[in-house]
C-alpha cells in the first residue's frame, strides 16, 4: 500500500513524519491521526532546538505503536511532552484523548479517554570536530588530523566536541574510524593530580561559593571521585575537575559537606 509522507519545515527545525497505513497495527481502531503526531513532534523539536547549538537542524521521527493496543477512535487527540523523557535521542511523545466538548456531562462522559507514549528519535546535527581519517587506540591527537563536520549530537548521551582546539594532546581511548564523532568516552582520562598533593576544594551553590585546600588521598582522575584530607580528622569527598582542583559538594554557605 503505498504511504503517505508530511513533511513540516521551520527554520533550523525538520519534522519528518512517515505515514504507512498498516505501520501502526493491524486494526483501524488503532490509528492515531497524523496531526496529532505531527504535534507531537514539534513540540519534541521546540525543546530539542531550545538545546542545541547554535545553526543545529533538529530532525523529530516518529516510531511505531505497540500493535497490541486497541483504542477507540478518538475526535480530539491531544499531544504533549512526556515529563522526564529525554529531549534528545531516544525518547517518547505523549497523545491522549480528550473528551468532546459539546453535548453536556453524559456526551463527555461517554466520550473515549486514553492516553498512551509514542516512541520517537530526536536527531541534533550540527558541526562537530571529526578525525580526517582512521586513528588507533593511544595515538596523541593534533589538530592538524582533525576537522568538522556535521554529526548527530543526539546520537549518545555525551554530546561531541564541538571544536578541534578541544582536542589537541589528547590521547585515544581506542580506534576511531573517519569522520566519527569524539565524545569524553573516546579519550583516555587525565590525571589531574598524585596523591598527596596539595589540592584545592571548591564549592558552591544560589549566591555563595567556598573553598578550601587539602591533601589529596587518592590521584585526582579526570572526572572520578577522589577524597581530600582537611584536617586531622575531616576529609572532603569531591570530583576530579582540573590541575589540583576538586569540585567538593556545599550544604551551606559556610559547609562543605564531609566524610570521617
Amino acid at each position: 500500500m503505498a504511504s503517505t509522507r508530511v513533511r513540516l519545515c521551520l527554520p533550523g527545525l525538520l519534522w519528518a513524519l512517515p505515514l504507512l497505513a498498516n505501520a501502526q497495527a493491524p486494526g483501524p481502531e488503532t490509528a492515531l491521526p497524523p496531526a496529532a503526531i505531527a504535534q507531537g513532534l514539534a513540540l519534541l523539536g521546540e525543546a530539542a532546538k531550545a538545546l542545541a547549538p547554535a545553526g543545529a537542524r533538529v530532525v523529530a521521527l516518529p516510531g511505531r505503536l505497540d500493535p497490541r493496543l486497541r483504542l477507540a477512535p478518538c475526535a480530539q487527540v491531544e499531544a504533549f511532552l512526556v515529563p522526564g523523557a529525554p529531549a534528545w535521542g531516544r525518547t517518547r511523545i505523549g497523545l491522549r484523548c480528550q473528551p468532546a466538548p459539546a453535548g453536556g456531562a453524559a456526551t463527555a462522559a461517554a466520550s473515549p479517554r486514553w492516553s498512551v507514549t509514542l516512541p520517537a528519535t530526536v536527531q541534533v546535527w550540527a558541526q562537530a570536530a571529526v578525525p580526517g581519517t582512521a586513528l588507533p587506540g593511544g595515538a596523541t591527537l593534533q589538530a592538524a588530523q582533525l576537522e568538522l563536520a556535521e554529526v548527530d549530537w543526539a546520537a549518545t548521551p555525551q554530546p561531541p566536541f564541538a571544536q578541534p582546539g578541544q582536542l589537541a594532546g589528547r590521547v585515544l581511548a581506542r580506534s576511531v574510524p573517519a569522520g566519527q564523532a569524539l565524545r569524553a568516552a573516546d579519550l583516555q582520562a587525565r590525571q589531574w593530580f598524585a596523591a598527596g598533593d596539595t589540592v584545592r576544594v571548591v564549592a558552591g551553590g544560589p549566591g555563595f561559593s567556598i573553598s578550601t585546600e587539602g591533601q589529596a588521598v587518592n590521584a585526582g582522575i579526570e572526572g572520578q571521585r577522589v577524597r581530600v584530607r582537611v584536617g586531622e580528622n575531616r576529609s572532603v569527598d569531591g570530583r576530579s575537575v582540573g590541575p589540583r582542583m576538586v569540585e567538593g559538594r556545599a550544604v551551606g554557605p559556610r559547609v562543605v559537606e564531609v566524610g570521617p
